[in-house]
């Protein structure tokens, strides 16, 4: 029968920070030298509000007291062809975008970073064209006159 090597009632130092052969405690994958990785959440996050900010400097002000916001999924609230994308709230000045429907629901042609984006961002547009009254392609007319 083998002997234990531990001679002390109490547990060695390295179990007590969870470390595995006594490499120390674990930290980030990237390193402390770079910067951390970005995941779908944060690419989401940012998409909204680049989007929202360059709409807020075509439209400074119409779109001067709306609240961007961005939730996981509607709660409870379905439209009549199916899950929401987003909701306007007119009365308040607000436009909440649902984050899991837009990125599971999308029917894209080309699954990449790109194509996401655009969908996402086109979905921002949607919003605040519903918001104004306008239509969604009026938004930003002399983006798309470049010829």
């Amino acid at each position: 029968m083998p002997r234990n090597r531990r001679t002390s009632s109490e547990p060695p130092a390295t179990s007590r920070w969870r470390s595995r052969h006594g490499r120390g405690a674990r930290g980030p994958v990237t390193g402390p030298h770079l910067p951390m990785l970005n995941n779908r959440i944060d690419a989401f996050d940012m998409t909204v509000a680049s989007t929202a900010d360059y709409l807020k400097g075509i439209w400074p002000n119409e779109l001067s007291d709306v609240h961007f916001e961005v939730a996981a999924t509607p709660i409870g609230i379905t439209g009549d062809d199916g899950v929401d994308r987003w909701q306007v709230d007119h009365a308040h000045r607000r436009v909440v975008l649902y984050r899991v429907p837009i990125q599971r629901l999308a029917k894209l042609h080309r699954n990449d970073d790109l194509h996401r984006r655009m969908y996402v961002e086109g979905c921002v547009f949607r919003a605040v064209a519903e918001l104004l009254g306008k239509d969604p392609w009026d938004l930003a007319p002399e983006r798309f006159r470049h010829f």
